[in-house]
């Protein structure tokens, strides 16, 4: 999937985003929670998953 589609995902729909990268789980179920709390927790999640394996520069 492009990586625009999901960071757009990701902004809009968060546990989608969660699912599409790293499948049902642990991670899936929390972003779930976090997105319950509150849009920002659940996005500020879906955001790092997807860019924690990439270097900063």
């Amino acid at each position: 999937m492009s990586s625009l589609i999901r960071i757009l995902l990701a902004i809009f729909i968060p546990p989608i985003a969660v699912l599409v990268t790293n499948g049902f789980g642990l991670q899936f179920l929390l972003n779930i929670v976090l997105w319950i709390f509150g849009w920002l927790p659940g996005t500020v999640h879906a955001l790092w998953l997807m860019n924690r394996d990439r270097p900063l520069l």
